[in-house]
């Protein structure tokens, strides 16, 4: 259950000093072929980071043969030196490996504004490319770990094929065509086009739908590697929902594992007139502080989910609007439905549905509570 589950695939992870923790802090993630297709995603924040840059021309030839991850340092806000490092980074795994360059992804993950050790990040790529090893996933999944509780993997299989993935994150996650660090790999025959199409497409219905703090990191990336080593011809249907089955799969531990949180929020907004709508006023309400703030309560405040949905710009008529919270109905036509003392919110997740009554189009949004934990660990935790 790990990024070297599917043909095709072997990682390690290893501790180069980074972190002065001393826990494992760099990855390497290689494709064996005989296939080399990549397909990537970035954050769209206009101050990306040095890793950021570097890997956007690293896939826009839809080839790559390796991803070298690195945490405790986002090399984000560190001008020419940092693409600099980047691009020596690559060099190095290049140079291990026998490849080139320009065929080595780089990510980044941890602290803006410090210059990477390259002294440590060179041991970093020597002892990830000595431990290289096909059950090496759980490893390398570690290894990316920030403030992360718990690694996070995922897998599918297909009918002789495989996706299998490893992601980061656990704060700064909201959508901007990804949401934190992610390596996807896949043995399927596929071609470079319809990798990309089905990346993008699972992203956007799930990485997209994580909105954990509304904060959108510099560095974020989802990498998928296609090996084609399982031989199984694969069409782009296929292909997509398995991507997504796993980026779903990982979205959730990303929520699961949000800094602090004591709930997990689901936002399904129904009957909207557009899809685009539906997620507009469903990040709406997972964006809003006062709303997380109540259900860390334990409160069924409706009145801030209805208050949030009013500051969008989606269609609906605002004396129709419905809210069910954990399954309870406590607004039915913008004015008060059932008791609120019938929710209960003890439980971990916590579903909240809104009805525009305005089309046919859903969308569901997920998001943590605002708690104490989550404030302390970012006063903390410089970003």
């Amino acid at each position: 259950m790990s990024v070297t589950s599917a043909q095709g695939f072997r990682a390690a992870g290893a501790t180069a000093g980074l972190k002065s923790s001393g826990v494992s802090d760099v990855a390497l993630v290689v494709n064996d072929g005989p296939d080399h297709h990549v397909a990537a995603v970035f954050t769209s924040n206009r101050v990306e980071a040095a890793p950021v840059t570097w890997s956007r021309q690293v896939v826009s030839d839809a080839r790559a043969d390796a991803v070298f991850l690195n945490s405790g340092g986002a090399n984000a806000c560190t001008g020419a030196r940092g693409f600099q490092d980047a691009h020596r980074t690559a060099e190095l795994v290049a140079e291990a490996l026998g490849a080139s360059a320009t065929d080595v992804v780089v990510c980044s993950t941890g602290l803006i504004g410090e210059f990477l050790p390259m002294d440590r990040i060179e041991t970093g790529v020597r002892l990830t490319a000595d431990a290289l090893a096909d059950d090496g996933g759980p490893t390398a999944a570690s290894a990316i770990m920030t403030t992360d509780s718990v690694p996070k993997q995922a897998v599918l299989a297909g009918d002789g094929w495989t996706v299998g993935g490893m992601a980061k994150g656990a704060g700064m996650l909201a959508p901007g065509l990804a949401t934190m660090l992610c390596v996807l790999t896949t043995d399927a025959v596929v071609e470079p086009a319809d990798l990309d199409t089905a990346l993008r497409a699972a992203t956007a219905r799930t990485f997209d739908r994580v909105d954990s703090d509304g904060c959108m990191s510099t560095n974020d990336t989802v990498v998928l590697l296609a090996s084609g080593a399982s031989g199984v011809a694969v069409d782009l249907p296929g292909l997509t929902a398995a991507v997504a089955g796993v980026c779903d799969d990982l979205a959730r531990q990303l929520v699961a594992d949000a800094e602090g949180a004591s709930h997990e929020i689901a936002v399904e907004v129904r009957s909207a007139a557009t899809e685009a709508d539906a997620v507009e006023v469903a990040r709406s309400v997972t964006r809003s502080n006062l709303f997380k703030a109540a259900i860390f309560g334990r409160d069924p405040n409706w009145g801030r989910v209805l208050a949030a949905v009013g500051t969008t710009g989606a269609a609906f008529d605002p004396t129709l609007l419905d809210v069910a919270i954990n399954g309870v109905e406590v607004c039915r036509g913008a004015t008060v439905g059932e008791g609120r003392s019938l929710v209960d919110l003890a439980p971990r997740e916590v579903r909240v549905v809104v009805d525009l009554h305005a089309g046919e189009a859903t969308a569901t949004v997920w998001t943590n509570d605002l708690t104490h934990d989550y404030v302390h660990e970012n006063s903390a935790y410089s970003s």
